[in-house]
């Protein structure tokens, strides 16, 4: 049985071996036997669940686990294929779509203990989580998180940006963290289940992005320094628009001469939630005296560049672009990487390497790079109570370039020659 979106709602009463014969839609899936598309998806069946389902996609809207005794059944709203039924939109002000948390409907998750694979994952209802006060993501911050978007199209696709990098980076991460990890195709599928069943709080083109947020943790109780016994791998979503108040307009950084982001052989490199925490007191007396974000030193010299509080940084003289070298205090932005082929496709010179705070003051044009700031001009720069500024309007010509050139890929807006995007039909 196929799932149309299109579709008037019928009800239907199966049994699991009906179930497992026809490819419907449940909550309980096997990533690697996932088959995913906007018109149908295939889960495993793997255990019998009582559900009730409203769906517009083909996914499990909403459902109940309580103890009804014919547990043998699914009962499901399916779509019929020969009906033109449009959509539900969530009922959103998308034109003031700030960047903040939104609930939306469906989050995934799946577990595995210590020195296991992560299997089954299931789409739960979006909502509060249950960990044990010892668990080790809140006693030793043995955790880390990614970020991704998916974008509306003019055509009515759903566009992926690089998400394989995102796996291959938390990989990377779970790794330094003495964690288990999803593999790619765990990962990827798992972030396509969790778009489609959250597809009508995608912003209309233009409007924003659906920011992913996929979060891998130690949930298990452990009371002495060690791994946990148990890891959560877990994706929600929110709608989104833009990261600065000022859009594409120009942010004002303060330099850090005190506090560090991150030290050698530190964690600086990967995507650990302890990075993040670590600059929210410099970042709060920053926007306390009118700044919006911190840019950080690295911690030896204390004159070379690092990174912005979440984003990396880049410093455009003449013709070539220059942006502080990957050296595992500095997060291996996927923005960045993608900027940087982009910029050499354009004809710049890219120079990865160390850059000091002269040529920073020095330079005609600064900019930052991430997921959710795409690419955000520097109008300003303090550095010990200088302030220097870039071009007459703040948005210098190279960073509206890269920033247009990328977002146009990103929403499908220009041919992907990269291969970069992956469409979710």
């Amino acid at each position: 049985m196929v799932l149309n979106r299109h579709c008037q709602i019928q009800t239907l009463s199966l049994h699991s071996e009906e179930i497992m014969e026809s490819g419907a839609i449940l909550t309980r899936v096997h990533p690697n036997l996932l088959n995913l598309s906007r018109t149908s998806l295939n889960f495993k069946f793997v255990s019998p669940i009582q559900l009730q389902k409203q769906s517009h996609f083909g996914c499990i809207s909403n459902y109940s686990n309580g103890n009804n005794n014919n547990v043998n059944s699914l009962r499901l709203r399916v779509a019929s294929p020969t009906s033109n039924l449009a959509l539900e939109v969530a009922d959103i002000d998308w034109d003031n779509l700030g960047f903040g948390f939104m609930p939306t409907d469906y989050m995934y998750i799946t577990k595995c203990s210590h020195g296991d694979n992560f299997s089954e994952g299931e789409l739960q209802r979006f909502g509060n989580i249950e960990l044990s006060p010892s668990a080790g993501i809140l006693n030793y911050g043995q955790g880390l998180f990614e970020g991704l978007k998916a974008y509306r199209t003019d055509d009515g696709n759903i566009l992926l940006f690089r998400p394989e990098e995102n796996a291959l980076r938390l990989r990377v991460g779970a790794e330094r963290m003495c964690m288990p990890s999803p593999t790619v195709e765990q990962f990827m599928e798992a972030v396509k289940a969790t778009v489609l069943a959250n597809e009508r709080w995608i912003p209309p083109p233009g409007k924003g992005s659906l920011y992913i947020r996929p979060l891998l943790m130690g949930s298990g109780a452990v009371l002495g320094l060690a791994p946990a016994p148990e890891y959560t791998f877990l994706i929600y979503v929110s709608p989104v628009g833009n990261y600065f108040k000022e859009g594409l307009a120009p942010i004002n950084l303060i330099v850090e001469t005190e506090m560090h982001r991150a030290t050698p052989g530190g964690t600086g490199g990967v995507k650990t939630i302890g990075n993040y925490a670590a600059v929210l007191k410099a970042q709060g007396a920053a926007k306390a005296k009118g700044f919006s974000d911190v840019l950080y030193l690295d911690s030896v010299h204390k004159r070379y560049l690092e990174e912005v509080s979440s984003c990396n940084v880049f410093v455009v003289k003449g013709n070539v672009i220059s942006t502080p070298a990957i050296k595992g205090t500095i997060l291996p932005g996927i923005t960045r990487k993608s900027i940087l082929d982009v910029a050499l496709n354009q004809g710049f010179k890219v120079e990865e390497r160390l850059v000091t705070i002269d040529e920073l003051l020095d330079a005609d044009e600064v900019f930052c790079t991430g997921t959710a700031v795409v690419v955000s001009p520097v109008g300003s720069i303090t550095y010990l109570n200088k302030r220097v500024t870039y071009g007459s309007d703040g948005v210098g010509r190279v960073s509206e370039q890269l920033y247009s050139a990328l977002t146009s890929l990103q929403m499908g807006l220009a041919e992907d020659k990269m291969g970069w995007t992956v469409e979710l039909k």
